[in-house]
């Protein structure tokens, strides 16, 4: 057993349909984490809930004529996160970290945000990120703290480089993280 299976949980997989992990192309993790969250807590239901949703779907695209049955994701469950944000960090770097030496494509379900600067970190220099949210999250810090919901992204472009990164459905910001990019 490696030690990304210590820290994993199976769920109902994503599509309802998981491909054998050596036959996948992607892998899907869900981290139900929130812990850093500042506004309203919940997001830990997301993993578990774009599942549910996602076994519902037409998984054929008219559009680009892909269907998804046929793609092959091979979902991994849940990561078992705790109250201490660096262990929980340490357990997501872990498991992509091993999906990174098998050359598996991550597709990451959290949660709040923190948790995407541990996978980041486990993928080569050469990637990008593509993020969907509301803010840009590119505070330096925020409450006092260097990584969180707020900053992650900060972190992540300071890795990765600004040109690497790519936040969709942006709709609020503060002036500094304005200048930032």
């Amino acid at each position: 057993m490696s030690r990304a299976q210590l820290y994993m949980s199976p769920r109902t997989p994503f599509t309802g349909v998981s491909a054998p992990l050596e036959k996948s192309r992607f892998v899907f993790l869900g981290v139900p984490y929130d812990r850093t969250s500042t506004y309203k807590s919940g997001s830990h239901f997301a993993p578990g809930a774009v599942r549910d949703v996602s076994a519902n779907l037409e998984l054929y695209s008219i559009r680009s004529k892909v269907d998804l049955e046929k793609v092959p994701v091979h979902d991994l469950g849940d990561v078992d996160v705790l109250e201490d944000l660096e262990e929980t960090l340490d357990r997501v770097n872990a498991v992509w970290s091993e999906m990174v030496v098998q050359k598996k494509i991550p597709i990451m379900c959290g949660g709040e945000h923190t948790i995407t600067k541990a996978s980041v970190d486990a993928l080569p220099q050469d990637v990008g990120l593509i993020n969907f949210d509301a803010h840009l999250d590119l505070r330096d810090e925020f409450l006092g703290k260097k990584l969180s919901h707020a900053t992650f992204m900060r972190r992540v472009a300071e890795r990765l480089g600004p040109g690497h990164i790519m936040e969709v459905g942006i709709r609020a910001f503060s002036a500094p993280e304005w200048e930032f990019c």
